[in-house]
Order: C-alpha cells, then structure tokens, then sequence
C-alpha cells in the first residue's frame, strides 16, 4: 500500500494509510520482539516491493547468475528492513503513557531511523516517505524549510495521531485535539505553497535535453560506440538550444579518447547557439584516477564537474581486500571511479549557473545545496537502463522534483532511458519523455536567485528538534516495568 504512494502510481494519501496501520499495531505491542517482528514484516513488505528492481541490475546487465541476484536483492531488502524493525523494537522500550508513545516516542523514532539509512554506510535514502508527498500533498509545501525528511516526520506525526485516535488510548476531547493538529499541519502546509522563497534571475534559457535510448548491454560495446556518437552528434545538432543536455556517460570513452573532430562538432554547435553542449563522459587525472564527469563544450570554456557521492559496488568497490571478488561477478564497466572534490562550484553554461549532479547523487539534498545559493538551475544526468521498465526511473525522477521544491530551482533531468524531464521550482514536472524512447525534448527554463530555509540549513532545525525531544523521552526508556 505504502509503494503506491510514490511515483509512477502518485497516490499519496495511502503511505499515511499504510502508516497508520503499522504505528496502531506498534502502539499496542508490549515488547521488543513483537515490535521488531512488526516493523520487520512490514519492511520486508515495502521494500521487496519498492526496490527489487535491484535484482534487473545484478542479473540482466550485471551478470549475476539469477539464483544468486535473487538472493541479494532479498537481502538488501532484509538489511534495509532492519530500520523500520529498530524503530518497532526500540519504541516498545519506552514506559511512558499511551499517548506519550503514540504522538512521542514513534514518530520520532521513525523520523530517526529513516534519516540513519539515509547516511550509514554510504547511504540509501530511496522511499524515504517524505518524497511520496511530492508534488500533489499539502505537505510539499513544509519541503523548501525542513526538506524530505521533515516531511516524512509530520507525515508519521499525522498517521500516529489518527493511531491514536482509532485505537482507543483518547478520549472525545483528546480525539477532537488530533483533529485539529492534523488540519492545521495540512493547512499550513497547503498555506506554505503560496511563498515565494526565491525569485527569478536573468533572461530564460531555452534548453534540449537528450534521450539517447542506448541499450544498455550495447553501451559499452567497442563496435557500437561509433553509432553512438553519431546518434548524440545528430540529435544535438537538430536541437538549436542555448542550453544541450546529454546523458550521464553518453559518450562511452575517455575524454583523452574522444576524437578532435567530434569535440570540435559539438564546441561549434554550442557556440553557433550562443551556448554550451553539456555531456557525461568518463574523464582522468595524470595520476591515473579517473571520474564519472559531466563537461561542457560551447561559447564557456570548457568546464567540468566530478561526481562526489559515488554507488557502493556500482562506481566503486568498498574495502577491496574484502569485496574485490565483486568485481569478477559483476560485469559492470569502470567500476572503480575515483571520488570528486566536495567543493565544486556551479558551471557557468547556456547563460546559468548550473548545480550539476550525476545520476543517484540527487537523492541526497545536503549534498544538492552546497552549490546555493550561487547556482541558478539544477540539473541532473543519470543512466537508468540498469533497471530496467521498473518503478525506478520514476522514482528517481520523484527525488528529482523534491529536491526543486527544497532549493526553490527548477530541475532538469537528462537521461539515457528516461525518466528525462523539465521539473519547474514548485517540484511540478512540466514535460517529459516516454520511457525507452529516442527523443529530445526542449523547453524554455529560468533560473533563481536567493534561497530558501533548506538551502541554508540542510537538516539541521529537523535533527536539533530531535534531540530536543530524545532529551525529554530518554529518561523514560530506562524505567523499570512496574
């Protein structure tokens, strides 16, 4: 029930149904086993259903014999089912009133362990509830001040005070007080979508976004590489845009590969539109690292910037004493990048700022707003075709639009397969492209100055209220059982 929430199925209203049902068994289970058993169950439910589309990666293009890709995508779900257990089991610890529990210890909890699997061992934000809420919900509007995981906590907040309504633990008054909180958030989250935190900036931009629809168990096949080219060099060149967007790694070969004549193709094409080409592309160090990397070519010099937040076992290899039999297993091309700086300043292209980022680096929205409030526009390139016609595309494309409503910037998205799209500041997606079709699509987009609450703070004012209330509840995890 919870996955149909999130994108492509959009119906927001049943991740709090989903919610409310699991924080109503929680509130009425007297142990720490029960309690991990429920989250437990629940977990293995929402993410078997939410992400197995890891299993398309591991077996149809990494090679992975399917017995044993099964297997791992269920124990990914398990361990990533572990979180909503710990908070099922660490909320039966608490001897407090019903109440107390209900509206207190559980919303909090989920809160916490939501944002924990966001960063522990690299981490793994996807299907953080908060996004299921964008762009339809009255609680989007609450995104450009306390982001994705501030919303995901008023999101539990309201589902524990219609638990605790329906179970019983208030009375008539009580019931009439949950009422009137779970209006008020919806009105002042419905209320908060009317503000403007940032403003336009500059003349617009008109832009092209490139799908290239390359398979990708073709991608990286030394024959193909040529057609390929040819495919990006055409598309550009029939899209008269200030602004061209392609892929990330839409050119599979080194930068040092790329051949002259084609570099200068796309320079020219750039400059004869007044604009720059923006490309993902492989690039090296002279000390041998190489970068999964986007670099312009156009009007600007040439500029790049480097991915920071690289996938675990995807673009990397975690404690290769340990995990370099991975390598072997998975047939995954350059598989071993070499980390950017954190400190990359915006790209000065097609007459913005631009705030690039690559593929699952925009699941992350403290990492987004380093480059505000300098940047004018977002953009993301991603290769989805590892997973294939799953819910994944979608619900990247999701994250996409909630980190525009956090930096109150448009977003534009530019991918191999799809989901490619023009998402406007307020987190609305204005066009895309079909999946697993060739195609450009163009639009017109403008930049933003200023910033907005997230954009300076991250989540920060959500972890300080945390603590807050950790400090206050704390004690009551230590009382005896009377």
């Amino acid at each position: 029930m919870a996955v149909a929430g999130f994108a492509p199925l959009g119906l927001w209203p049943l991740p709090l149904l989903s919610l409310t049902l699991l924080f109503g068994l929680l509130a009425q289970s007297p142990s720490m086993r029960n309690g991990f058993l429920i989250g437990l169950a629940w977990g293995l439910g929402f993410f078997i259903a939410g992400v197995s589309w890891v299993y398309v990666s591991l077996s149809v293009y990494g090679g992975m014999a399917p017995w044993l890709a099964a297997l791992a995508t269920f124990l990914f779900c398990a361990f990533l089912a572990l979180f909503p257990a710990m908070a099922g089991a660490l909320q039966a610890r608490w001897r407090v009133s019903p109440a107390l529990r209900a509206l207190g210890v559980i919303p909090l909890l989920w809160g916490v362990t939501e944002w924990v699997r966001g960063w522990i061992f690299t981490g793994f934000p996807w299907l953080v509830m908060g996004y299921s809420q964008v762009p339809a919900s009255p609680l989007a509007g609450y995104a450009p001040v306390i982001g994705v995981y501030g919303v995901s906590y008023l999101l539990a907040l309201i589902a524990a005070l219609l638990a605790w309504s329906l179970t019983g633990h208030g009375q008539r008054a009580q019931r009439s007080w949950a009422a009137v909180a779970i209006v008020a958030i919806g009105v002042g989250g419905h209320a908060m979508r009317g503000i403007a935190w940032t403003t336009p900036d500059g003349a617009p931009t008109t832009v092209a976004l490139l799908q290239g629809n390359i398979p990708q168990d073709m991608k990286w096949q030394p024959e193909k590489t040529q057609a390929t080219l040819e495919i990006y060099a055409r598309m550009a060149t029939a899209s008269p845009a200030q602004l061209i967007v392609l892929p990330e790694t839409a050119l599979p070969m080194f930068e040092s590969s790329l051949p002259d004549a084609y570099r200068d193709r796309l320079t020219s094409l750039g400059r004869q539109n007044n604009g720059d080409v923006l490309t993902g592309l492989p690039t090296g160090s002279p000390a041998g690292a190489y970068y999964n990397s986007v670099i312009s070519l156009g009007s600007a010099p040439s500029q790049r910037y480097h991915k920071v937040h690289l996938v675990p076992f995807g673009e990397y290899i975690p404690l290769k004493a340990v995990w370099g039999w991975v390598i072997e297993v998975l047939h995954i091309p350059l598989s071993d990048f070499a980390r950017g700086a954190i400190d990359q300043r915006p790209l000065a292209i097609g007459g913005q700022r631009v705030a690039a980022n690559i593929c699952y680096e925009d699941a992350f929205g403290e990492e987004i707003i380093r480059q505000l409030p300098a940047a004018s526009v977002l953009i993301n390139v991603s290769n989805l075709a590892w997973f294939g016609d799953s819910f994944a595309p979608w619900q990247h494309a999701q994250m996409s639009q909630m980190r525009a409503l956090e930096t109150g910037r448009m977003m534009l998205r530019a991918t191999n397969t799809g989901v490619t799209a023009i998402i406007d500041a307020q987190g609305r997606m204005l066009a895309s492209l079909p999946l697993f079709t060739r195609g450009s699509l163009s639009g017109e987009i403008q930049g933003y100055a200023g910033n907005t609450p997230y954009g300076r703070w991250g989540n920060a004012p959500v972890l300080i209220v945390w603590v807050g209330l950790g400090i206050v509840l704390l004690p009551a995890a230590f009382r005896r059982r009377p």
